[in-house]
C-alpha cells in the first residue's frame, strides 16, 4: 500500500505523533494519541507517522507504539508509517503491520553516535538487512522501507556537513535496497540556496529512489526551504501539527514545520493537499488537552476564519 496521490499535488506526511511527542516533557496518553490520529485522517491526510519503535527507556512516550499502530491500521485509507532506529525496531515494525519505515541515517557522524549510539556505515548496514529481511516476506506483505538522510544541512554537533558525503550516503542506501531516501534538516541549518542544490544533487545520484522533504524551523526558513524543494519537483513533505517536535540528540533544534501553516501555504499557492484546513486547526484542541501547557506554535490558527480562505486566483 502507498499513499494516493489522486486528486492532490502534494502529499503532506503528518509525523507529530512520533517526531513531535518524542521531544515532549510529558506523555500523551494513548487515547488522545488515537484521537489525534482519526482526526488528522479524517481531516484528509492520507499518511501518517505514528510513532517509532525504540526502547521506552530512551523515548518513554513511545511506549504504547504497537497499541497506536493498531489503532491507525484500522482507519480505512490511511498510510501508516512508523520510524526504527535499528533492526530490532525494524522487526517490531514489520510485525506491527505498519505500511512504511523509516529507518534514520545521520550523515554527521557525530550526531549518529548520539542519536542510534550506531556510525553512519553502521545505520547503513541496518537499512541493508532491513531490506533483507522486508524482502522475506510475500509481496504483498512488504511494507515500503525508506533510508531517511538526517543532518543533511548541518548539525549542531558537528557542524557543516559535506555535500558529497550526502550524496554518497544515499547512493549507499539506495544500493542497500531501501524504496526511497527522504532529506531531513533535523537541526533546521539548511536555507533555499541549499535546499535546491541538496536535492538536484541526490535526484541526479539516485533519480526515482529520492524521497521527500522534512524540515524544521528552527531559524524560521521551514516554509521558504519547502518552496525551494517544490521548485526541485519534491511532492512530499513532513510537517507537525502545532510545530511541535525536535530531535533530543540534537542541541538547539525546534520543532517541525507547522502543518496547519503549510496546507495554508501550499492551497494558496494552488496546490491541492485535499487537507481541510479548519478540521485540521480544530484537532489544536486535542493536543491542548491531551498534552496541556505544552507549546502550541503556528501562525494560520491564530487568524480569524475568513482571513484563512484561499484566496488562489484563477
Amino acid at each position: 500500500m502507498i499513499p494516493s496521490m489522486e486528486g492532490i499535488d502534494v502529499l503532506v506526511s503528518e509525523v507529530g505523533p512520533r517526531d513531535g511527542l518524542q521531544n515532549t516533557k510529558q506523555f500523551m496518553p494513548t487515547v488522545f494519541k488515537q484521537r489525534w490520529i482519526s482526526a488528522a485522517a479524517a481531516a484528509g491526510l492520507r499518511e501518517i507517522e505514528v510513532c517509532s519503535f525504540v526502547p521506552p527507556s530512551v523515548i518513554p512516550q513511545m511506549v504504547d507504539a504497537p497499541e497506536v499502530v493498531r489503532h491507525a491500521l484500522g482507519i480505512p485509507g490511511l498510510h501508516v508509517a512508523v520510524l526504527a532506529p535499528n533492526f530490532k525496531g525494524v522487526q517490531r515494525a514489520i510485525a506491527s503491520g505498519a505500511h512504511k519505515i523509516t529507518v534514520p541515517i545521520s550523515v554527521s557522524r557525530r550526531h549518529s553516535l548520539a542519536n542510534v549510539r550506531r556510525t553512519t556505515e553502521e545505520a547503513i548496514e541496518d537499512v541493508r538487512r532491513a531490506c533483507a529481511f522486508r524482502d522475506s516476506f510475500p509481496e504483498g506483505q512488504r511494507p515500503k522501507v525508506e533510508a531517511g538522510l538526517s543532518t543533511v544541512f548541518g548539525c549542531t554537533i558537528e557542524g557543516r556537513v559535506s555535500e558529497e558525503q550526502v550524496v554518497r550516503d544515499a547512493v549507499a542506501c539506495a544500493e542497500a535496497g531501501c524504496d526511497e531516501v527522504g532529506l531531513a534538516d533535523t537541526t533546521g541549518m539548511a536555507n533555499p540556496t541549499q535546499v535546491r542544490r541538496m536535492f538536484r544533487k541526490v535526484r541526479a545520484a539516485i533519480g526515482e529512489k529520492l524521497g521527500g522533504a522534512h524540515l524544521h524551523n528552527t531559524r524560521g526558513f521551514g516554509l521558504a526551504n519547502v518552496v525551494a524543494a517544490l521548485e526541485e519537483d519534491v511532492r512530499t513533505f513532513d510537517s507537525s501539527l502545532a510545530g511541535l517536535g525536535g530531535c533530543p540528540f540534537a542541541p538547539g533544534a525546534t520543532g517541525n514545520i507547522v502543518t496547519e501553516d503549510l496546507v495554508f501555504m501550499l492551497e494558496e499557492m494552488g496546490l491541492r493537499t485535499g487537507i481541510d484546513l479548519d478540521r485540521l486547526i480544530a484537532i489544536r484542541d486535542v493536543l491542548a488537552e491531551g498534552i496541556p501547557g505544552e507549546p502550541l506554535y503556528g501562525h494560520v490558527p491564530m487568524l480569524d476564519a475568513s482571513a484563512r480562505t484561499p484566496m488562489v486566483s484563477a
